[in-house]
């Protein structure tokens, strides 16, 4: 398991659908080693802080396994690294395989994994396809958010090390057939929210279908 790509980019204005909109999601790969801090990497903002970042989002990670996918699915060749907005491509973790709240050593930092992504239409404005939004959410290739809970510096090549595993079991992709399924698990709905890791909306929303 190691770091493909480490991507970081600040916020740029576009067009789409006749109005600007500000944007993080465009990341560019770099070929030094780059602090990961508490809410983002040296060099890397959110656009919209009321829906990205803070301390649960605060580094966006991306199998680099999905890339063909993409770009069969896209037809094009012409997609680096980063084009997903992820700040760490990543070979050797997935959707399946990352459990909420296992812990992870990478470069110098340790992340905890929170939650998978949810993507607004702002990745439809980037690829200029109203329709990638239902087909991301329908693939379930959705990477994951990491919190940091130790700074530390990060590079391209860096082996990523698993620290501890969470003994709930929940893993990426159970979270992502909870969502767009609407799935009633509640076994496994309970199980989630007994992770301490889990970001607060997830835990939020599957209490509430508990309660119903």
């Amino acid at each position: 398991m190691r770091v493909v790509s480490l991507n970081v980019g600040l916020p740029i204005e576009i067009e789409w659908r006749g109005g600007p909109v500000l944007t993080g999601i465009f990341k560019s790969p770099v070929d030094s080693r780059v602090a990961m801090r508490t809410l983002n990497f040296d060099g890397d903002r959110q656009a919209d802080l009321s829906v990205h970042g803070g301390p649960e989002k605060a580094v966006y990670a991306y199998p680099a396994e999905h890339y063909p996918f993409w770009r069969d699915l896209l037809n094009t060749e012409d997609l680096p690294p980063g084009s997903f907005g992820e700040n760490l491509s990543l070979e050797g973790l997935t959707e399946e395989t990352v459990h909420i709240g296992d812990r992870l050593r990478i470069g110098t930092a340790e992340v905890v994994v929170t939650q998978p992504r949810v993507p607004c239409y702002k990745l439809a404005a980037k690829f200029d396809r109203p329709e990638i939004v239902r087909e991301f959410l329908e693939c379930g290739l959705s990477g994951f958010y990491f919190a940091v809970v130790a700074e530390g510096d990060v590079g391209a090549g860096d082996a990523v090390e698993v620290v501890s595993r969470d003994p709930g079991a929940v893993s990426v992709s159970d979270l992502n057939r909870l969502y767009r399924t609407k799935m009633r698990d509640r076994d496994l709905m309970r199980r989630a929210v007994e992770v301490p890791a889990l970001a607060a909306p997830w835990r939020e929303m599957f209490t509430d279908r508990l309660e119903q």
